[in-house]
């Protein structure tokens, strides 16, 4: 890494060190803005990343998309171009050197508009399928993320200032090498997007039985091409990636609605109590009750009286 890159990087550390003192996820008053903290290597968290840019300034976590690995630490950035469910993992942290990151979703509407303005890729572009990708940071992109927490500390300067530096940001990340897979997800008529539609179809009506031929004509595309598309963008086929979806809520309905593992599973869509068993104890490593229970216990000894929130006002 540059020299220059390196001071940016201790810049975004104290930066983020002097906005957040409390281990946790902070939502801030800038919309699709989020500071993550953790003094302790964490538990595997199972949830679904949103397309989002995601920079770690201090640290190292692990995502697990289907049966591929990715890990970032402080030169390197995630990138995710689409709702993808994961299980991710804080892998460096201390109580001296605590992980710090951010995240920071994309609006693909103003990513549309930008697009446009810059007017066409290069013909040579190389463009990659799958969805979710780790990058080297530049000292632009660091530059421009320490700007946008900055106006944490003025408020009255976020409404003005933060699209402003938004826009900045989705520049840069278009000009760098994933610049030409953002494009492909931002164009109404490519494959990629097709797939982000199918997506975005699975995580609303993950309950439903799923059927090929209707998904697939839902997204005008033809069932092997959807396989094969899903499969290279998502690492995982259209039934795995309900399943993921289905087994994520189920969790989430037991541990923060208090819903038994009949019920949930149920909700979820599954008709089989045994067979919800079964994945769940394939995807969680235990039975329902038993993961649940000690998740439930790990998340109060981790967070009685931690969580502190950045909000507005």
């Amino acid at each position: 890494m540059k020299e220059g890159t390196l001071l940016r990087q201790q810049e975004l550390i104290d930066t983020i060190s002097s906005l957040v003192t409390r281990d946790g996820e902070h939502m801030t008053p800038i919309r699709g803005l989020m500071i993550n903290r953790l003094s302790t290597i964490g538990m595997p968290v199972c949830s679904a990343f949103k397309a989002s840019f995601g920079l770690v300034a201090q640290g190292m976590k692990e995502v697990v998309l289907g049966d591929e690995t990715y890990r970032y630490g402080g030169s390197d950035f995630l990138l995710t171009s689409l709702d993808l469910p994961v299980t991710s993992r804080v892998v460096d942290a201390t109580t001296d050197q605590p992980y710090l990151s951010i995240g920071f979703e994309i609006d693909f509407g103003k990513l549309a508009s930008l697009i446009q303005t810059l007017g066409p890729a290069s013909p040579n572009a190389e463009v990659s399928e799958r969805g979710m990708v780790v990058t080297q940071v530049t000292e632009d992109l660091i530059d421009a993320v320490i700007r946008l927490l900055r106006l944490l500390d003025r408020p009255n300067d976020i409404p003005v200032l933060a699209p402003l530096i938004e826009q900045e940001i989705l520049f840069r990340l278009l000009s760098g090498p994933q610049g030409a897979r953002l494009r492909q997800m931002a164009m109404a008529d490519s494959q990629s997007h097709q797939i982000s539609k199918a997506c975005a179809w699975l995580k609303e009506y993950y309950a439903l039985p799923l059927r090929i031929e209707e998904l697939a004509n839902r997204v005008s595309m033809s069932v092997s091409s959807l396989h094969h598309h899903f499969k290279a963008v998502t690492a995982m086929s259209p039934m795995q990636y309900q399943k993921r979806l289905r087994l994520q809520e189920a969790r989430r309905l037991m541990l923060e609605e208090m819903l038994d593992a009949g019920s949930a599973g149920h909700q979820v869509g599954y008709d089989s109590q045994s067979q919800f068993s079964r994945e769940y104890a394939r995807q969680y490593g235990e039975p329902p009750l038993r993961d649940v229970g000690r998740a439930r216990r790990s998340l109060l000894d981790r967070f009685t009286g931690n969580g502190e929130l950045m909000t507005e006002g």
